[in-house]
């Protein structure tokens, strides 16, 4: 399911970008949510919590949430170079500038689902999992994250520019 889940993601921006290397660098940001999914199950054992259907759903929300994380740097950083910017100065000045808006939406996503992990009553289990999970992979994929997208996006166009001179 996951697997079919980043291969949409990616068959969606390769059509967006009409390209097959930009999608790239915006897929490789995925697993930083996903890995802090899986430290906070792990962090939360105590809870009893289980890699469940509802864990799964988390994941692939997860992987919608960091994918916009990354389209945010990597959409204003390709427009950047279209305009004419050195790879290193339009990956900078995109960090720089979608930073904030990033660390905002993804505040606001976080506060948001934050009451599933303090829920009680009946079906309560299940809001945990779907809580903790998106609550530590988006802060993950938040924190960790926004550090690497750029990084990412540098060492994919680098490639792609490399490549392209070669042929």
């Amino acid at each position: 399911t996951l697997i079919y889940a980043m291969i949409f993601v990616f068959l969606i921006l390769a059509a967006l970008y009409e390209s097959w290397s930009i999608p790239i660098s915006v897929i490789l940001s995925v697993p930083f949510g996903l890995f802090g999914a899986a430290l906070g199950i792990y962090l939360m054992r105590f809870m009893h919590l289980e890699a469940d259907i509802y864990y799964q759903v988390a994941l692939i929300t997860l992987i919608g949430l960091s994918a916009k994380n990354a389209i945010l740097i990597v959409e204003f950083a390709v427009e950047r170079l279209k305009r004419g910017y050195k790879l290193l100065d339009a990956t900078l000045e995109a960090a720089r500038l979608r930073f904030r808006p990033i660390v905002m939406t993804s505040l606001a996503f976080i506060l948001g689902t934050l009451p599933l992990v303090f829920s009680s009553g009946a079906g309560a289990n299940s809001r945990h999992i779907l809580g903790v999970s998106v609550v530590f992979g988006m802060t993950f994929a938040t924190l960790i994250g926004t550090l690497f997208i750029p990084f990412l996006f540098y060492v994919v166009m680098w490639i792609k520019q490399k490549f392209s001179k070669k042929a």
